[in-house]
């Protein structure tokens, strides 16, 4: 069990619709960690305490479970978002090329080869 800081606190208090009576509160809460609930079940014999804490342990799992879900996700994006920034700048780089290429052809090119001369003179 550890008490929460006063940060802490705030956050939990904006995260949650609370009545005015806790606001001005002297103390900060206690809270427990997934390894408190598992110790508290073991001190705490009834059916229904043991019941709840089971429960709690589960809400446990599934936070930690979602936590590393989103991580993983989160890790795929930055791969897929680096390919992408790859690819923005490789196309800007072919559009440079495309730009270099167009310029060239507008230039006029010197003709090689004979020249035939005109026999209407």
């Amino acid at each position: 069990m550890f008490e929460l800081t006063k940060e802490e606190n705030e956050v939990l208090r904006s995260q949650n619709v609370t009545l005015e009576q806790g606001k001005y509160s002297k103390y900060l809460p206690f809270a427990f960690s997934e390894h408190g609930i598992l110790q508290l079940s073991n001190v705490l014999k009834s059916k229904r305490a043991v019941e709840v804490s089971i429960k709690i342990i589960d809400v446990f799992v599934e936070l930690r479970t979602m936590a590393l879900s989103n991580a993983d996700l989160r890790i795929e994006i930055e791969k897929v978002k680096k390919k992408v920034d790859n690819q923005d700048k490789n196309i800007e780089v072919i559009f440079r090329y495309f730009d270099e290429l167009l310029q060239q052809q507008e230039k006029p090119r010197k003709q090689i080869g004979y020249k035939i001369p005109d026999k209407k003179k």
